[in-house]
């Protein structure tokens, strides 16, 4: 008898362990076209996540998108019946206490929310997730992922502890806690990807984590704007920004103009204006990864910072520059990308590891650019190639004023880099993607 008793907790606890096996692999075999995708921050600004969740329904699977939905994402990602929008709610600021117990809740809050989003999904073969940010998320989507018998996949784009270490220093306990956690719960992923051959060299060095280099790559529709489109869109900013309008109103009425093109009345052919302004363009999200005063105090000599930065362009007294600060619609900005002469770039990297999309989106639409230098740049801008480094604000003011001097110079080295840039022809992150993740995903 008192074998049997004791028999008996062990067999309920293999039936458990079983009952537990087998579920697990039910809702696996349930779910192997199935992807949930995190992203603990703004879908519409996290070009990359939409590109792998296109991606990834191109290749046949059903998607889950989960983050927070500030701004518009993709219309194609919209208008795509495979692909989920889940929003998650972004806990505001607090507007007492001190930081850490506000920063504290905040992690609190978001990991029992996003549990409860994750566990009401539907099971997915894989869970897909951004990092930065990845407190609390890591942690979370492996814990919903041991239970659902999903694969953890890491998309490395940068540090978050290096990131938090711009606002509040590389040795403030909050940077220290959440660099000790990243290292540790990094591990737990069945996957990682990263962004450039460094930060995978540095994942395998210092953090022990064996990652695939995925490179950000241009979707198709980065491409040179035809004049006729560049037009319309000048017209259509000329609107809301003086800076588009046109200097001087044509002697024919009818002729429409704007400050680089105009279309004539009769043809309905679109030339650039004689004597037209050069078109400099710098993607931002006014971050603390990107100094403004750079490229204003480069100007000068020939996100949250924003308001800053607007201030310090009132001040200034430019005589032959307009200073513009639009909000574009998304289907706007690689039309304008396409329409500009210089990218600028102004991102420094918190962790020297990263690559900054905004150019690699500029070399989808052949447009050359001037790039603050850091660690692992070259493995995207090729000085003298595709582009130039500076390091400063005086070095980036020469590079203008030699580009610029005789604009438009056929002859001149904007054309040259460009010209380099339509010779290259690089991998889109379609054709990018199926040779590389597609393969470690079946593979998985």
């Amino acid at each position: 008898m008192a074998a049997f008793c004791v028999a008996l907790p062990a067999v309920a606890a293999s039936l458990l362990l079983l009952l537990l096996v087998s579920w697990k692999r039910w809702r696996g075999a349930r779910a192997k076209r199935h992807v949930l995708i995190v992203v603990l921050g703004d879908v519409g600004r996290s070009p990359r996540m939409q590109y792998h969740a296109l991606s990834f329904v191109q290749s046949g699977f059903a998607v889950t998108l989960l983050g927070f939905c500030n701004s518009r994402p993709y219309e194609e990602l919209l208008q795509n019946s495979r692909i989920q929008i889940v929003s998650l709610t972004e806990l505001q600021k607090l507007p007492v206490g001190p930081y850490i117990f506000q920063y504290g809740l905040k992690v609190v809050f978001q990991s029992v929310h996003l549990l409860w989003k994750l566990i009401c999904r539907e099971p997915a073969a894989y869970i897909f997730l951004q990092n930065p940010p990845g407190l609390p998320a890591i942690a979370v989507c492996w814990f919903v992922g041991f239970l659902c018998g999903s694969k953890l996949i890491i998309d490395w784009h940068n540090y978050g502890y290096t990131i938090m270490g711009l606002v509040h220093g590389p040795s403030h306990c909050l940077v220290l806690l959440a660099k000790w956690y990243e290292k540790l719960c990094g591990r737990l992923s069945h996957l990682n990807l990263c962004v450039t051959n460094s930060m995978r060299e540095d994942l395998a060095e210092n953090w022990s984590i064996k990652a695939v280099t995925v490179y950000d790559k241009p979707a198709s529709f980065f491409k040179e704007t035809p004049l006729d489109l560049q037009h319309q869109l000048f017209m259509k900013l000329g609107c809301t920004y003086p800076a588009f309008k046109a200097r001087l109103e044509p002697l024919d009425l009818a002729t429409e103009r704007s400050a680089f093109t105009e279309r004539d009345a009769q043809s309905g052919v679109v030339t650039h204006l004689r004597g037209r302004p050069a078109l400099l363009i710098s993607s931002t999200s006014w971050t603390e990864d990107e100094d403004f005063s750079i490229l204003l105090a480069a100007l000068e000599s020939k996100g949250p910072l924003k308001e800053y930065y607007c201030s310090l362009i009132s001040q200034k007294r430019f005589q032959h520059i307009q200073v513009c600060t639009p909000w574009l619609e998304a289907e706007d900005y690689p039309l304008l990308l396409g329409s500009a002469d210089l990218g600028v770039c102004l991102h420094k990297s918190s962790s020297g590891l990263d690559l900054p999309m905004k150019v690699v989106d500029m070399f989808g639409c052949c447009l050359p650019v001037c790039a603050v230098k850091f660690r692992s740049l070259q493995e995207l801008v090729k000085h003298e190639e595709n582009g130039l480094v500076f390091e400063d604000a005086e070095e980036l003011a020469g590079q203008l004023q030699m580009l610029f001097s005789k604009f438009p110079d056929p002859a001149g080295k904007l054309n040259q880099f460009r010209k380099n840039l339509r010779e290259s022809e690089p991998l889109r992150w379609d054709e990018s993607w199926k040779q590389t993740v597609l393969p470690l995903v079946m593979d998985t």
